[in-house]
């Protein structure tokens, strides 16, 4: 395995036997147009000092401005004998005639220079597996497609794994699929072509699908009606996926798998399941770690039926240092609202560390924020839960939600230290029938934002968490809803700052505490309202209201089963007009 820094990539341009460069280099000394101007020598030197063609760009706009744009035809011409064209190897671009082996010709014939560029020029190729090998970049012109074969025979099958199995055949299996690299270094999907998958619904070979790769490089190119997963990879490093378009994916967008210093960036991913979906599969492990780590996903737009950013449900293995920002989240298909916006999911013993939302907007997303530590324990013996820590989520417009957002552990098993700040969520509302704090448990139940059905507060339900801190959330719903806005259950150290709503209906308290330890609450107002804080449990302790704007609730505080010591204020702008007596309520189920 290459063991390397990732900001060493000196040898990544070390030049292989047959490089590109000395063949161009040798093209133009054979046609005597080596320009001899000194400056146009320094940027001839400059380029062929170990560039490749493609990340050497630069330096040929420099070459071509010093030495004159007589030479443009000349290097063009250089160019395109100093790759492989897959014509050259007996592809047609028909999209009737089979045109796999010619492809894997060229490729081959790359691979045993040293590496080089596997020119597709516009036509429909209509292919089966094609293997990627190291140094290899495929490169599709504009006009050109990949079109997998409708014959599933022709793709290779599942390959043989040295353990059993316990994920679906979609996230397990690597080699039934059209593009695909196992075992490769420095391997590219560059262009403006297509892949396309050829299918009208799911179930079928992956589209692209990258193994045990290191570094690894998708840019530009479109992926659509992809049957499977358009882009896979599993156990591969230093992958940079950017400006790529899926269209029209049967499954999954894109899946990191147990994959390490990844980027995903200005991609338009529109899917029917899961858009970004970085996982960590228990099946994959081989006996060892292999962490979701150094992970960045920025400037990207989503549409799906599913989950637009989540982590799991695959979950055996961490995930660790990640960034997710600037992302436009929206539904797939009319009528059918995506699951979820931000899901982070540990359930199979993933241990979630240093995580970072940021600049999210979602529109008609049912749960804009799940976060989830439970215990399936898929592929444990015995089930042993995680944890999530350090996690902070940024910056998050919704509109038009319909499930509430939560943060929940289980029994003994708590998210820790995680804050979330500048939220403004709009839920459409409705619900009149206001339940108390029994919400089952779901210990191994599957994760996701709708797995407890309709939750007792309307914005935001947190249980079984330890140092959870909110700071300027705007909760607000479109049609009425008499549920409390927020409700904390079993929560040690929780901070709310800045706390904002303008629609509060009924008598149920705009925020609820049971069994709440160690809470600060300060800078909050809220429209009219029957109770601002209701506080239960006796467990509850330590809760201090300070610098907050009472003066239109007509009860600061409403405290049933709590220590009358429970809550303290000081420094809070009430009403000037008497408050009413607590009314008894029915809490609806436990709050001891």
């Amino acid at each position: 395995m290459l063991v390397e820094h990732p900001g060493d990539r000196s040898h990544a341009h070390a030049r292989r036997p047959g490089h590109v460069m000395d063949r161009l280099e040798s093209f133009w000394r054979q046609a005597s147009i080596l320009p001899q101007d000194p400056s146009c020598i320094s940027h001839w030197n400059r380029l062929h000092s170990g560039v490749s063609c493609f990340a050497g760009g630069i330096e040929m706009g420099w070459l071509l401005r010093g030495c004159g744009v007589f030479a443009l035809s000349f290097l063009l011409t250089a160019l395109q004998a100093a790759n492989f064209n897959v014509r050259n190897y007996g592809a047609k671009g028909d999209g009737a005639a089979k045109d796999t082996a010619a492809f894997q010709k060229a490729i081959d014939a790359a691979a045993a220079e040293g590496g080089g560029t596997v020119w597709v020029p516009a036509g429909r190729y209509l292919c089966g597996t094609i293997h990627l090998k190291s140094f290899v970049t495929l490169h599709l012109d504009n006009g050109s497609v990949i079109l997998a074969s409708p014959d599933n025979a022709d793709f290779d099958p599942y390959e043989t794994l040295p353990f059993k199995s316990v994920s679906d055949n979609e996230t397990t299996y690597f080699h039934y699929g059209l593009v695909t690299a196992d075992n490769a270094q420095h391997i590219a999907i560059t262009g403006q072509g297509v892949i396309d998958g050829n299918r009208t619904r799911r179930r079928g070979p992956k589209t692209v699908a990258i193994k045990n790769c290191q570094y690894v490089t998708i840019r530009g190119i479109t992926v659509q009606n992809s049957p499977n997963y358009s882009i896979s990879f599993w156990g591969s490093d230093y992958v940079d996926i950017d400006g790529v378009t899926i269209l029209n994916g049967y499954a999954d967008g894109i899946d990191p798998d147990a994959s390490r210093y990844v980027r995903i960036s200005n991609c338009y991913i529109d899917c029917f399941d899961d858009a970004i979906c970085p996982k960590a599969s228990p099946s994959m492990g081989m006996g060892q770690r292999r962490n979701v780590e150094h992970l960045v996903v920025t400037n990207c737009v989503t549409r799906t039926n599913c989950s637009n950013f989540k982590f799991g449900t695959e979950s055996s293995w961490d995930l660790k240092d990640v960034t997710v920002s600037n992302i436009t989240m929206m539904p797939r298909d009319k009528g059918r609202p995506p699951i979820s916006g931000i899901s982070l999911e540990s359930v199979d013993g993933a241990h979630i560390n240093g995580v970072v939302v940021s600049n999210i907007s979602m529109v008609d997303v049912q749960t804009p924020i799940f976060v989830r530590l439970g215990n399936r324990g898929r592929g444990m013996d015995p089930p042993t839960p995680g944890s999530v820590e350090n996690v902070l989520i940024n910056n998050i417009v919704a509109r038009g939600a319909t499930m509430t957002s939560s943060v929940t552990g289980i029994p003994g098993h708590a998210p820790r230290r995680i804050a979330l700040s500048n939220i403004m969520i709009t839920m459409a509302g409705g619900n009149q029938d206001p339940k108390g704090l029994d919400v089952p448990e779901h210990i191994s139940k599957y994760p996701e934002g709708t797995m407890f059905g309709t939750l007792p507060a309307f914005g935001l339900y947190a249980r079984h968490v330890e140092g959870l801190a909110l700071s300027n959330a705007q909760l607000r719903w479109d049609k009425e809803d008499l549920r409390p806005a927020m409700i904390f259950d079993d929560v040690k150290d929780l901070t709310l700052d800045g706390f904002r709503t303008d629609t509060v209906a009924g008598s149920s308290p705009v925020l609820w505490l049971n069994n709440v330890v160690d809470a600060f609450i300060r800078g909050s107002r809220t429209a009219s309202a029957g109770t601002f804080l209701r506080v239960s449990g006796a467990a509850s302790g330590r809760i201090l209201l300070a610098g907050n704007d009472l003066s239109r609730a007509e009860r600061r505080i409403e405290q049933l089963g709590a220590p009358k010591s429970a809550v303290q204020e000081t420094g809070n702008a009430v009403s000037a007009t008497p408050h009413q007596a607590a009314k008894k309520t029915s809490l609806g189920g436990r709050q001891k």
